[in-house]
């Protein structure tokens, strides 16, 4: 386990690295440079920071002297839009309300999806069966930015039981939470009823209901272990998606949180900020998939790690 652990976290840094020189490399070779849509900064100040970051040198300068700053110094930079803040500062502040509202839609994405998934493949072929699948074929075709008016419309302003935007309480949350938590909730009880369906088939699970097991005890005791596998593989990519945040569902309910700051970085060829909201979403990633790998040695033992 422990070669296994550390073989990860150096492929990890180098995926990291990879990751940070590509996306710095791809905005620093759009047209214009950093200071272009703004209002110049005071020339000393200009000065300070082209030294600094070398960013009157190539592309390859300040692809260097970026690295060399955060790995050496651990400094992310600053912020080329919002001059008074520092990368850190700005992610530190974002980076909660992101990581919130994730946490809620995994939980819902999650728990909600092998419900369904497993009442799907316990009712197959019922209209209970039909139902869910027809539910979530709706859930993942609708975007985010169709289901989150539909529900502000809904439960906001019609009913008028949640509030429709802002970041305050938890009742603000429920509905960005299960706007964003929708399409994934609908891609697990698809993944969870298929898995679930092609377990029952296997000649076991015959022996175990011929030994006299009704349905769901068979699926609960048998099946529904080894059928979360790879429910279990997506949940790593899932949970690093909806817990860096989505810009579309925190614009339609004006939350503030890592996704916005990603496409403003974006628009702004602010490279430092986009690099590091880069690292935080790649971090986040590698992380996830490593307990995925890990929680798979418990779900199924016959899964070695090997170093």
């Amino acid at each position: 386990m422990l070669v296994f652990i550390l073989r990860r976290f150096f492929s990890s840094l180098v995926v990291l690295f990879c990751v940070v020189s590509l996306t710095f490399l791809l905005v620093r070779l759009q047209k214009g440079g950093p200071f272009d849509r703004e209002k110049e900064p005071p020339p000393h100040v200009k000065a300070e920071l082209e030294k600094k970051y070398r960013l009157d040198g190539s592309v390859w300068d300040q692809l260097g002297a970026y690295l060399w700053t955060f790995v050496v110094h651990r400094d992310p930079g600053i912020s080329l839009k919002y001059r008074d803040l520092t990368v850190t500062e700005i992610l530190s502040q974002k980076l909660p309300n992101s990581l919130t509202l994730g946490a809620c839609a995994f939980l819902i994405a999650s728990i909600g999806g092998v419900a369904f998934g497993f009442i799907a493949a316990l009712k197959r072929d019922s209209w209970v069966d039909v139902s869910a699948m027809f539910f979530a074929l709706g859930a993942i075709s609708i975007p985010t930015f169709i289901t989150g008016p539909l529900l502000i419309a809904m439960f906001g302003l019609w009913l008028g039981w949640l509030p429709i935007g802002g970041f305050e309480t938890w009742r603000h949350l429920i509905l960005p939470a299960i706007c964003l938590g929708l399409p994934f909730l609908a891609y697990v009880a698809r993944l969870t009823r298929n898995s679930l369906l092609d377990v029952m088939s296997q000649n076991y699970m015959r022996t175990a209901k011929a030994k006299g097991l009704d349905d769901s005890t068979a699926l609960m005791r048998h099946a529904l272990k080894v059928a979360i596998l790879p429910v279990v593989t997506y949940l790593g990519p899932m949970a690093a998606y909806v817990l860096t945040g989505s810009f579309v569902v925190e614009s339609v309910f004006n939350i503030s949180g890592v996704g916005m700051v990603f496409v403003n970085g974006i628009q702004n060829s602010d490279v430092f900020l986009l690099c590091s909201a880069v690292i935080v979403y790649s971090a986040l990633l590698v992380f996830f998939n490593f307990a995925v790998d890990v929680t798979y040695t418990f779900l199924d033992k016959r899964i070695k790690l090997h170093g």
